[in-house]
């Protein structure tokens, strides 16, 4: 017998129902050998050789494997893990713990892009060794980013608080956050004017109208030229010079001065690779990268089908843009079955390679069996893995479709000394668009028929447009994916955990629209970060440590040589800067009520406190919220402990203010402090809407959970939608409101 071992329950499962008898397949659970938690683990006396431990966790599924080896008359043991440099670090360490008690045990080491019959049986025909180059990479970027945190983690617990951390990639990706704030905040707003002409082929009179965007026989011309020159964007400062210019052109004939007709061609967007599904993910389908990667793992691992376990789509930690030539002709079968032949390619389309230091080897993220639809697979799948595969699905067999056609004119017409620009474009041939199913919604501008060279047209309205340039957005985890990759920072594994960190931290919040805010302590952490260690969070300095790491991986670069590079420079600066960086303290204009000295700002385990500099004579603490704790107690006014009649105080903890007994610690009760919105739930009719915070971001729940689980992405508007009657809610990403009912389309404009 020969015994297969894998990462995950699931993943067995699933593979187990593809060998036959003469193989047993376990899991070990993920990594079953790492750096010890609690200690450096690295001896940089000698080479920076690790000092790997067994986790606890792992001893249950090491036992079984053992047993199975001792009992089963193993053969040998193929090491199945994922075929990037994770999995090849789990499957080195098994096969290292395995060699301890059979040392005569044969190994193979198998990989595959995906988990069906067809790539397990290939896999197995073609064995490999364990690439060691490939486990040398995963080494060093674990001892190096083990070194920095390590090291510069207590510093920040010496100096700001206990508790923070730093790291290579996760102190890069809170600078970003923290230097779009400043721009942000010294962002001055910059007034312009557009000029906009409604007009007509016929006549039509003002009472006719009923909106002046809805009817088909008006269109739009903006102004471009005023004589020979070109209108800016910051052309027109002011109302005053937008009134005058408005003021001529209501008296000037209109004329068609030349009209051009063009045929333009849309391409469909490459498969996704981790980075840009994760993008997706979260502007689509409201993601955090986290939960991408979460249900993304359970598709490609296995989902329970009437047949068994089936895995739907390929591996997605990747960041390759090849798709095998088997996946790309099932991809045609199913356009041609779908759309018509028309719509499908005559030779399929091939992209450039994805992303910078991209591993060729591995395919774009896909489908495995592209005929099974999103709809035929709905009833095995769960609200979030049904949204994500169809993302994927819809993706890939676009990829390989027709580009969309468009018919697009410009009229260029005439009012005096001044020039005006109608665009309109109209849909030809819909391509790769139709496979957008019932949401094939693009918006087609559309302009009146049969006009003409030198036709006069009638003028309908003449309006003045104010717009105010807008402070650079901040980052989601979108947007912010999206830049450490075009800095080349970090790799298609790295970018969700890195996100998850810096809110575990404390360092950033989501907002409403769940972007990216940083907090106060992450300025401090930023800054300190900054100024004393400006190579670790420089962009070109951490793009080319992923750079070197990728050199390891194809064997031109020595592991230890690049740690040593880094590290003996980063030792000598480390020791400098703990004697020169001074623990954070600072001055308020308050003096303490007990001694008179003066109070200081400190960070403490539930955040800012001020306390007496003549600590430790004197240990008296304050709480700078007071005031506001002040004015909450009289907005809450007297509340009752439900446990033991005592009064409930006001208090702070690590997410914010909240009600505690004052009999404590005889009696714990808490209560939540909440944000109401006035709005009852329309599930349980006894609760109420109210705003919840997670590490996701803010959203609003009824405040009966958890009897009621009734939850939605928007404030309550306390108004009914009046298609369907369900709440209208403000969207929290757009700002816009819309029905609170996914399946009702009804939105208030």
């Amino acid at each position: 017998m020969n015994l297969v071992i894998v990462e995950s329950p699931t993943k067995a499962k699933t593979i187990n129902r593809y060998l036959g008898k003469d193989f047993k397949v376990l899991s070990s659970f993920g990594h079953i050998r790492d750096l010890p938690k609690g200690k450096i683990g690295v001896d940089v006396e000698k080479n920076y050789q690790p000092s790997y431990s067994i986790s606890t966790k792992a001893n249950k599924a090491l036992k079984a494997i053992k047993d199975t080896i001792k009992k089963g008359k193993i053969k040998k043991v193929i090491l199945a893990t994922d075929e990037d440099r994770e999995g090849e670090a789990i499957a080195y360490h098994l096969k290292w713990i395995i060699k301890r008690y059979a040392p005569k045990m044969k190994f193979e080491r198998i990989t595959f892009h995906e988990i069906t019959k067809n790539a397990i049986t290939e896999a197995l025909k073609n064995p490999k060794e364990i690439d060691q180059n490939l486990f040398n990479a995963q080494q060093a970027r674990r001892v190096l980013d083990r070194l920095v945190g390590y090291n510069l983690s207590p510093l920040l617990w010496k100096k700001i608080k206990y508790g923070l951390s730093a790291g290579r990639v996760q102190s890069v990706a809170l600078r970003l956050i923290v230097e779009r704030e400043r721009e942000r905040e010294k962002f001055k707003p910059r007034e312009y004017w557009n000029i906009e002409a409604w007009l007509s082929k016929q006549e039509v009179k003002p009472g006719e109208v009923k909106d002046i965007k809805q009817d088909a026989n008006l269109f739009k011309a903006v102004l471009s030229k005023i004589g020979s020159k070109k209108i800016s964007k910051f052309f027109i400062k002011d109302k005053k010079q937008a009134e005058s210019i408005k003021k001529d052109l209501l008296k000037e004939k209109y004329q068609i001065k030349d009209i051009e007709k063009k045929e333009s061609r849309r391409n469909p967007a490459p498969p996704f690779r981790t980075s840009t599904l994760q993008r997706e993910a979260a502007n689509k389908l409201g993601f955090s990268a986290k939960q991408t990667m979460m249900v993304a793992q359970t598709l490609y691992e296995g989902v329970k089908l009437e047949k068994g376990n089936a895995g739907l789509i390929t591996y997605m930690r990747t960041d390759s843009l090849n798709v095998s030539p088997k996946a790309l002709e099932k991809a045609k079968k199913v356009i041609e079955k779908e759309y018509g032949k028309n719509y499908s390619l005559n030779t399929p389309r091939f992209f450039k390679k994805g992303a910078k230091g991209a591993q060729e080897a591995h395919e774009a993220i896909r489908p495995t069996y592209p005929e099974k639809s999103p709809e035929s697979l709905k009833k095995y799948l769960n609200h979030n893995q049904y949204r994500l595969y169809k993302l994927i699905w819809t993706k890939f067999i676009q990829s390989q479709m027709q580009p969309a056609v468009f018919n697009k004119i410009k009229i260029k017409i005439t009012a005096g000394s001044y020039e005006l620009l109608a665009s309109g474009s109209q849909i030809k041939f819909e391509g790769y668009l139709m496979a957008f199913g019932d949401k094939f919604q693009v918006e087609e501008v559309l302009l009146p028929e049969n006009l003409a060279i030198r036709e006069i047209l009638n003028l309908h309205k003449v309006e003045g447009i104010q717009h105010f340039t807008q402070p650079p957005a901040r980052f989601s985890d979108a947007t912010l994916i999206k830049t450490l990759e075009d800095y080349g920072i970090g790799r298609p594994s790295t970018y969700a955990p890195t996100l998850s960190t810096i809110i575990d931290r404390g360092y950033v919040e989501k907002d409403e629209a769940k972007q990216f805010v940083p907090q106060e302590i992450g300025y401090l952490v930023n800054d300190l970060m900054v100024k004393n260690f400006s190579n670790i969070v420089d962009y070109d300095f951490t793009a080319k440590m992923e750079s070197e790491f990728d050199e390891i991986a194809v064997g031109k670069n020595e592991w230890v040589k690049v740690i040593d590079d880094f590290y003996k420079p980063f030792a000598k600066e480390l020791k400098e800067k703990s004697n020169s960086i001074k623990k954070y303290e600072k001055k308020i204009e308050k003096k303490c009520p007990e001694c008179k000295k003066e109070l200081v700002e400190k960070f403490g385990r539930f955040g800012k406190f001020f306390a007496c500099s003549g600590y430790p004579e004197c240990k008296y603490t304050e709480d700078p919220n007071k005031k506001e704790q002040e004015k909450l107690a009289k907005e809450i006014g007297e509340v009752i402990c439900d446990k033991c009649g005592a009064k409930m105080e006001i208090k702070r903890g690590k997410w914010g203010s909240f009600l505690g007994c004052s009999n404590y610690p005889e009696c714990k009760n808490i209560k939540k402090i909440e944000n109401k919105s006035g709005v009852k739930c329309p599930v349980c009719k006894t609760g109420e809407i109210v705003e919840k915070k997670s590490r996701k971001g803010i959203f609003w729940a009824c405040n009966n959970y958890p009897e009621c689980k009734n939850a939605m992405n928007g404030k309550p508007t306390g108004k009914k939608c009046p298609k369907c009657g369900d709440l209208l809610i403000k969207d929290l990403r757009t700002g816009k409101t819309k029905c609170r009912n996914k399946e009702c389309s009804q939105k208030k404009k």
